[in-house]
């Protein structure tokens, strides 16, 4: 089970289900039994005339009142406790009813008094907490009890037989209801068991759909009528970067370009929202909005369109395979043949030195040349990549060591600083690499322009949803005007380049389902941030 599933999913225990459910009622109905010892005890003790209770008999009703009373008050403390345990309570209590109110019953003139009807009201509700065979057994019991003091009575007081109709349909009246409150215990639990496992159902879908929202790489969040969060799941927090406690929080104090859009789209809802950058990664997403209520509720879904940048690249990649393949069939041989007649001219001992510098451009531009056609062949034989898990720190300390190695560089003027604690991502182990020399080489070359010294930071972040690189230098930094330009295939600043280093290092970040991204430096240089992938792609596929 992973983090997010805070509760684990559960079934019923059907012998759990007892003792849960049938306590409550327990303990309902010795309240009932409190309130009817409580009233015969008052009636008992502070002379209230209510012919015939306790008339024929006082003492004896005293006794059993109070006896009645005490025993309901222990049980009170006994369900409480729950020891000891249920069947011996109830079972217990039950017979404490019968007996008693066979004795007030008894007190007051015996079967005429009425008092034996109390005696269904035991029966069916001690057939409602027992269930099964017991039920009879209640009423089987009730019925001698009422029957043995009716003979009793009779004996001692000389009444006539007319009463034993009156006690044989009492009787018959305790088997039926025993019976119904048989049939209505067994359709009570079965609802009771089938409530349970409805509510675990519904327990366990909701465990499951928060999981599940939880892991959507599309962000999901709800706002309400005063554009305030109310719900957000992780994908839309790595995307919108709010505070800890967002809850409640306008999404103004979020994101002023979705808070913008939102707005728009309250006004039109035909309107189309564009995409907008994440302010801690730099990864564009893409909204949509949907109204959940009346009263104004919205559900916001955030796209991550990283993936179907990968998908298109992946498309374009193919294409340009195969036009790089015609260039190199078209170009290269007539650019080798101008090369090669250059070369020979070159040779020839009749050029005065002006000719011979005409040589030389063609030389130069025929290198500037096949260099361009090798760059646009690399992009289209890159290989797929091959992600690996990488533990960063470790592995940027071995490619510091070599950059600075292969550039003659001393180890203090490549400054790298990280967490401490480990950071591990899933990226191609040679295109990272192959990024990271690029931006080393431009950094440092820069940085040399300007200051005179090949100075670069390697900063490795942990601060964001997803571990972040950044590469940051002490040259001039970018012009504004060619930042949005920067990524773009053959767009350079100098001269003597060929515009697609940067834009090799784009594409090879999005293939590993990274971003690069560029930001003003503190130095007043270039920061370049490489964005790893989001660390649950890796969890949920695997």
């Amino acid at each position: 089970m992973t983090p997010y599933m805070k509760n684990s999913i559960s079934t019923p225990d059907s012998d759990t289900l007892p003792s849960r459910h049938t306590w409550r009622p327990l303990r309902l109905f010795n309240l009932y039994r409190c309130v009817i010892a409580g009233l015969f005890f008052g009636i008992a003790f502070f002379d209230i005339k209510l012919d015939p209770v306790g008339s024929a008999q006082p003492l004896l009703f005293k006794a059993t009142t109070s006896l009645y009373l005490l025993a309901t008050i222990i049980n009170s403390f006994t369900i409480q406790r729950r020891k000891p345990d249920f069947s011996f309570q109830a079972y217990l209590q039950a017979l404490i009813d019968l007996t008693a109110i066979t004795l007030i019953m008894h007190a007051s003139g015996g079967i005429r008094s009425g008092i034996g009807m109390l005696m269904i009201v035991a029966v069916a509700g001690n057939s409602l907490l027992h269930g099964g065979r017991t039920a009879l057994q209640f009423a089987a019991i009730a019925t001698l009890l009422m029957l043995s003091e009716h003979t009793y009575f009779q004996l001692n007081n000389a009444i006539g037989t007319a009463a034993y109709t009156q006690a044989g349909l009492l009787g018959a009246s305790f088997f039926t209801v025993a019976l119904l409150a048989h049939a209505l215990a067994r359709r009570i639990k079965e609802s009771e068991k089938l409530a349970a496992q409805r509510g675990i159902d519904l327990g366990n879908m909701e465990l499951l759909t928060q999981y599940i929202i939880q892991q959507m790489q599309t962000g999901v969040a709800v706002i309400d009528q005063d554009a305030k969060i109310w719900q957000i799941n992780e994908s839309a927090r790595q995307a919108l970067d709010p505070p800890e406690s967002s809850k409640r929080l306008p999404l103004s104090q979020v994101s002023e370009s979705l808070t913008e859009q939102y707005q728009r789209w309250l006004a039109d809802p035909n309107y189309q929202p564009g995409q907008f950058s994440s302010p801690s990664s730099g990864a564009d997403y893409q909204p949509r909005f949907a109204k959940l209520s009346e009263a104004g509720a919205t559900l916001i879904f955030l796209s991550d369109t990283s993936e179907l940048t990968h998908q298109a690249q992946q498309l374009k990649l193919a294409s340009l395979g195969r036009l790089s393949g015609s260039i190199a069939h078209e170009i290269r041989n007539p650019l080798g043949a101008i090369s090669h007649a250059g070369q020979l001219l070159a040779e020839s001992p009749n050029l005065d030195k002006h000719d011979l510098r005409l040589t030389e451009i063609i030389k130069t531009n025929t290198n500037r040349m096949n260099q361009i056609i090798e760059n646009v062949l690399q992009l289209g034989r890159r290989d797929r990549a091959i992600p690996e898990d990488i533990q960063l720190q470790d592995w940027l300390v071995g490619f510091i060591e070599e950059f600075c190695r292969s550039n003659n560089v001393s180890a203090d003027q490549v400054r790298f600083s990280h967490p401490g604690e480990p950071i591990n991502t899933e990226f191609d182990a040679t295109q990272l690499h192959q990024v990271l020399w690029n931006l080393c080489q431009n950094g440092m070359r820069y940085s040399l322009q300007h200051s005179q010294k090949p100075n670069i930071q390697i900063a490795l972040h942990a601060d964001t949803p997803t571990p972040h690189l950044d590469v940051i230098d002490y040259g001039p930094g970018v012009e504004q005007d060619c930042i949005e330009h920067l990524f773009e295939p053959f767009f350079t600043t100098e001269t003597k380049g060929s515009g697609l280093g940067l834009y090799i290092a784009n594409e090879l970040c999005e293939n590993n389902h990274a971003h690069l991204s560029y930001h003003r430096a503190d130095t007043g240089g270039s920061c370049f941030r490489l964005s790893f992938a989001d660390p649950r792609r890796r969890r949920t596929s695997s």
